[in-house]
Formats: structure tokens, sequence, C-alpha cells
């Protein structure tokens, strides 16, 4: 199951780009977009953005409950995502090795990395979910899209 439908994606992607256009501050943009994502997307608890900054992820703008400030690499969802470079989509967190829980109504996850313009790793856009199995391959593809858009690339 998608937490938004194609044509939502396209909308929300669309709204995006036209929300961080011009603005060149990733505060005001990761914001703005964390904002727009946890309103737009169904059974999301959680929106936000880890920096990953002196060799761990640091808490960015965020939508959602308090959430865990520091997270080291290969730690929890974040934590794995960051590390291998690669998104990451977990059906159900409890069954998750390690999985670090600030919310404990957060059920299912799905972490996206997210790159600088030179490649390199800039942190991690983080989507929990109070549903199990929240999140699929449609997701994916528009997170990972719509995440490079917060950060103008």
């Amino acid at each position: 199951m998608a937490a938004a439908s194609q044509a939502e994606y396209e909308l929300l992607l669309e709204q995006a780009k036209a929300l961080t256009a011009g603005e060149s501050d990733w505060i005001a943009n990761t914001g703005n977009v964390s904002a727009l994502l946890k309103a737009g997307m169904k059974n999301v608890n959680f929106a936000g953005v880890y920096r990953f900054e002196k060799g761990e992820l640091i808490l960015g703008p965020f939508q959602g409950m308090p959430a865990c400030v520091h997270i080291q690499l290969g730690k929890g969802v974040c934590g794995k995502a960051a590390l291998e470079k690669k998104t990451q989509i977990v059906d159900n967190v409890h069954d998750f090795p390690g999985h670090i829980a600030c919310d404990s109504a957060s059920n299912s996850e799905i972490v996206v990395p997210v790159f600088n313009r030179d490649g390199n790793l800039w942190g991690v856009y983080d989507f929990d979910s109070t549903n199990l199995d929240n999140f699929d391959d449609l997701d994916q593809k528009y997170l990972e899209q719509i995440a490079a858009v917060a950060l103008g690339n």
C-alpha cells in the first residue's frame, strides 16, 4: 500500500518544486517540504530530515512528535539508509533489528537518503506511519524525487 496515489504524488512533487523555487535555504525548504508531505500523505505521523554532519545524523526540520536528535550511522532505519546510501522500506518496524522507537505509535517506515549536488550524502528524509505496511515502491519513487527537490537538486 502506498501513502499516496501516483496522481497525489505528482501534485506533491509540483507543489514541492513551487515551494522551493528560488529559495536556497535548506532549513526553509526541508521544513516546508516536511509539512507538505505530512499533510499530503496518508497515515504519516512523522515527516522530517536528518542531516549528515560530523559522522552522524542530526535532526533537522520535521513534522510530528519529538524525535531522536542524534543517530549513528548503521543504527535504526535512518542510520542503515545513510550507511548503505539506499532507501529503506520497513513494513513493520517492530521486526527491524535495532529499530529506534522515537514515537511508539509508529509501525512502518521509509527512509530516503539525500545527496548534495556533488553526489555526497547530505542526510536522510524519514517518514513514519501508524499503519503497518504503509509504504511501497511508489512512495520510494516519488519521495526520492521530492527529497532531491527539497535540497535544490
